[in-house]
C-alpha cells in the first residue's frame, strides 16, 4: 500500500497541493490553541500544517515515506512544529481517550473492513468531548471521477455514517456537490460528504 502511494507522491509538487481542505477550513471556529490533534493519514502534510498554525498540537500519520518528507519540508516552510509518525493504518495503535480533534479527510483508501476498524480507532483515541472532523466522497463520486478510489465501497453515505458514528453527538452531517481544488488529484465538480460528530463518552 504505501508503495503505491510512495509512486503517487515522488511527483514533483504536492499532489494535493499545500492549502488546506476547504471543509476543514469552515470547521476553524472548533478549534482552540493547544487541544491535542490527530491528523489521519495526513499525506503531504496540507491539513496537519494548518492545524498547528491554528496553535493546535498535531500528531501527523501517514504511511508513505515520501510524504512525510514532503510534510517535514511544508511545516519548515510555515514555521510550525508538528510530530510526524510513518505507520500504516491497519496496524497502528490508536490509543484511548489521546486527542481533542481527529481530522479524517479523504481517507477512503481503506476498503470496508479496514474502514471499520480505522472508525473504530478514531472513536476510541477521542477524548470525552472530543470533535471528529471528517470529509469523503459518495458513491456519486464515480461518475465525476475528479478524485478518490474507483470503488463504490470505500464511498461514504449519510447512512452509513449516522451508522458508524451514531453513538457520538453529530453535529452536521451533510451530502453535497462542490467544486474542489486540491492539487493535481482532487479537482473539478465532486460528490462530498461532510460530518462533525462529538464524542459524548
Amino acid at each position: 500500500m504505501s508503495n503505491m502511494w510512495d509512486e503517487r507522491y515522488a511527483q514533483e509538487g504536492y499532489l494535493f497541493g499545500t492549502e488546506p481542505n476547504a471543509f476543514l477550513v469552515t470547521q476553524r471556529h472548533l478549534l482552540k490553541p493547544g487541544m491535542s490533534c490527530l491528523a489521519v493519514a495526513d499525506g503531504e502534510g496540507r491539513n496537519g500544517v494548518w492545524l498547528a498554525q491554528q496553535g493546535l498540537q498535531v500528531l501527523s500519520v501517514e504511511a508513505s515515506a515520501v510524504a512525510l518528507e514532503k510534510a517535514q519540508k511544508l511545516a519548515a516552510q510555515r514555521g510550525v512544529a508538528i510530530e510526524f509518525e510513518q505507520a500504516d493504518l491497519a496496524q497502528w495503535q490508536w490509543g484511548e481517550h489521546r486527542f481533542d480533534v481527529v481530522v479524517a479527510i479523504f481517507i477512503q483508501f481503506a476498503p470496508p473492513a479496514l474502514r471499520e476498524q480505522m472508525f473504530a480507532g478514531i472513536k476510541r483515541c477521542l477524548k470525552p468531548g472530543g470533535l471528529l472532523l471528517l470529509q469523503g466522497y459518495t458513491p456519486r463520486q464515480l461518475e465525476y471521477k475528479t478524485g478518490g478510489p474507483p470503488l463504490a465501497e470505500n464511498m461514504y453515505t449519510a447512512a452509513l455514517l449516522r451508522n458508524a458514528f451514531g453513538d457520538m453527538e453529530i453535529l452536521h452531517l451533510r451530502e453535497h456537490d462542490d467544486h474542489i481544488a486540491e492539487g493535481t488529484a482532487h479537482s473539478g465538480i465532486s460528490a462530498l460528504i461532510d460530518l462533525v460528530a462529538r464524542n459524548g463518552s
